[in-house]
């Protein structure tokens, strides 16, 4: 059996499908999650595959640190995070113990057995653009909440450890990522609405626009750039190249006849206006481009939530 590729975060969204991912590319994985964010459920069809082992753990627990991550230790996959931006608005020191602290732990651990790491960022640490050609990587950062503000954070110590001692570090920043097991979110939360035939809220004036990435496409971009040497000590974006607005979005949802209404924002301040990603690099380095659209990504969706509720 192949060394294992330790994954944090292991069930949660992005995580069950980078475990998913990984088998399906032959490899090993040793995992955990504390399940503060992740889903029990979202990894039981793993437990009798031989090449996957879990266990419950926090990164803040430098003890669990060490078991995930040793010298047979292929490569870290970092994931877990505190993740809610009105969450870290009201409960920042929450975002702070575990994106960075537990980050450093991560890197202790890597740095300690020369393991290879991706490091899960976000899209939300960059500044605001209206330009039509996209963020790119050289794009200014300017984290708008304690939750960017902390990826930011990682990120920074995770350089760090590239230039400071040679670690292989490669930063990936995928942009909204959505699809099946996924609990929050503008795109599950408007197709569940819609197939339990509510109408569709949206906060603020739906201006606001995104790049949305289908879960699969994110997790071969996840895996595909950890282990990538000409991606070690790079920043990645990973998006579609496209944006729409969110009452575009809940037009395209919406079944004819359904309600869209808007409702007030509780936290204006953190959103950001438009997101659309410049995934040239990741085209360039890794020869990665995403495979799903958005209306393939949101019927595969709505499929899946249909079998879901109708078991």
């Amino acid at each position: 059996m192949s060394k294992p590729v330790a994954v944090t975060g292991a069930a949660g969204f992005i995580g069950r499908w980078v475990v998913d991912e990984l088998l399906n590319q032959g490899y090993s994985v040793i995992s955990l999650d504390d399940f503060s964010n992740g889903r029990r459920e979202n990894i039981e069809e793993f437990h009798n595959e031989p090449r996957f082992e879990f266990f419950e753990g926090d990164i803040r627990d430098e003890a669990a640190i060490e078991r995930l991550i040793n010298q047979e230790t292929a490569a870290c996959i970092h994931l877990a995070a505190e993740i809610d931006v009105h969450e870290s608005l009201e409960r920042p020191n929450d975002h702070f113990e575990v994106n960075v602290v537990g980050t450093r732990n991560v890197l202790e651990a890597c740095r300690a057995t020369d393991t290879r790491l991706g490091l899960m960022g976000t899209c939300m640490v960059y500044d605001m653009a209206d330009s039509e050609d996209g963020i790119d990587e050289t794009h200014p950062v300017k984290p708008a909440s304690p939750y960017a503000g902390t990826k930011l954070a990682a990120e920074n110590v995770a350089e760090s450890y590239y230039h400071g001692y040679d670690l292989p570090v490669t930063i990936l920043r995928p942009f909204n990522t959505y699809g099946p097991y996924q609990e929050v979110g503008v795109v599950p939360i408007f197709v569940e609405r819609d197939l339990n035939g509510e109408p569709l809220k949206i906060y603020g004036d739906g201006t606001q626009t995104r790049d949305l990435l289908y879960a699969t496409d994110c997790a071969r971009f996840v895996v595909d750039a950890t282990f990538s040497e000409a991606a070690v000590g790079e920043v990645l974006n990973a998006g579609t190249g496209e944006d729409v607005s969110i009452n575009e979005l809940a037009r395209l949802i919406a079944s004819d006849g359904r309600n869209i209404e808007h409702v007030e924002h509780h936290h204006p301040q953190s959103e950001v206006p438009k997101l659309l990603c410049d995934p040239s690099k990741a085209k360039e380095v890794l020869e990665w481009e995403p495979e799903y659209s958005l209306e393939a990504g949101i019927e595969e969706l709505r499929t899946w939530l249909s079998n879901r509720s109708n078991k």
